[in-house]
């Protein structure tokens, strides 16, 4: 088994599964000190790994520099400079396979992530489903560390590390609050989100509560929604387009909880150690997508036997006339949280 090595990491996208890299990278860091990783993904999600000290992180430019096959030969020839001992391909698509075959046919040893898609197909069919919990996304990548030799047992446990708040962020620390709660209300496939009205009526009603909100994650349609929010509630502040992911990071660490659908904003949370409360709509977190060390037991979901019918959330629910996700009450989500706060 290597002591020793440099591995090559190919995880491109999206920024939820590549925090969830960052998780991994983490704990086989400390146990494998030795090992030198080169992670190869987009440059906005650097910050994940800034603490990883035997990381250096190369970024992958898809819509210029690296863009087609002989963009990819390129980036080829940059990463072959490290030399590596193994690629990990931790993405499994196109073109982290066509940038695997130029390592291949150079001799260098290549493992690719297995992503159940077998599995995950008999999870969200609507006959003959197989509903039971499938290997979670952050052990699949370890597997891939594992087959190339390396010793990694991941813990699956949430570490807490607080942050510095960033100096143009103490204003939204100045009040005192009973709680701070963060709110990543927001999705890239608009059927893994609560519906807007109904997080409102959670949102009025934590206000009213005295916890402090943090609206997290978007674009500017987003963004004015959750102008919106802090318009009309005393103790909510938006957050969105208004600091780096380094800094976001950073304000999620000093959170009491975040409160998010299955996206990025969940894996954020698991990163910086801090619990989170998901509601689940299409998804389920039997697909092996549940954050870094959080609990099932805060899972918000309805039971139904359509679900899941959906592993990304880019389809439509099949629970009847109303998504499986409308059927969850804005009261349910305030109790799961006031119920997470008063346990720790």
């Amino acid at each position: 088994m290597p002591s020793k090595g440099k591995v090559i990491v190919l995880r491109f996208s999206a920024m939820g599964d590549v925090a969830m890299v960052a998780s991994v990278l983490r704990e086989f860091s400390v146990q494998n000190p030795e090992v030198e990783l080169v992670m190869v993904s987009r440059a906005a999600f650097k910050p994940f790994f800034d603490e990883i000290e035997t990381l250096t992180f190369h970024a992958i430019e898809p819509k210029t520099t690296h863009k087609g096959v002989v963009g990819l030969y390129k980036l080829y020839r940059e990463l072959r400079k490290y030399k590596p001992t193994a690629i990990a391909d931790l993405h499994d698509n196109l073109r982290s396979r066509i940038l695997s075959t130029f390592f291949r046919l150079a001799t260098y040893k290549i493992e690719r992530i297995d992503k159940g898609r077998a599995e995950k197909k008999a999870l969200t069919r609507s006959k003959n489903k197989i509903f039971k919990s499938l290997k979670q996304t952050v052990e699949r990548y370890a597997d891939v560390f594992r087959v190339l030799g390396f010793n990694v047992k991941l813990s699956h446990q949430l570490v807490k590390s607080i942050k510095s708040i960033p100096a143009n962020a103490e204003e939204l620390f100045a009040n005192k609050v009973a709680k701070r709660i963060g709110i990543s209300p927001f999705a890239q496939h608009i059927y893994k989100v609560y519906p807007y009205n109904k997080m409102e009526k959670a949102i009025k009603e934590l206000d009213s509560l005295g916890y402090g909100i943090f609206i997290f994650g978007g674009g500017n349609e987003e963004k004015a929604i959750a102008e919106g929010w802090k318009n009309q509630f005393k103790n909510v502040k938006n957050l969105i387009g208004k600091f780096t992911l380094r800094e976001e990071l950073d304000i999620i660490s000093n959170l009491d909880v975040m409160l998010s659908m299955d996206s990025a904003g969940m894996h954020m949370a698991s990163l910086m150690g801090v619990p989170v409360v998901s509601i689940w709509g299409p998804t389920h977190p039997y697909a092996g997508f549940l954050g870094y060390g959080q609990s099932l037991a805060d899972c918000i979901q309805i039971d139904h036997p359509n679900r899941p019918n959906s592993i990304y959330g880019n389809k439509p629910c099949l629970c009847g006339v109303y998504p499986c996700i409308d059927l969850i009450s804005p009261e349910s989500i305030v109790n799961k949280l006031k119920e997470r706060l008063t346990n720790g």
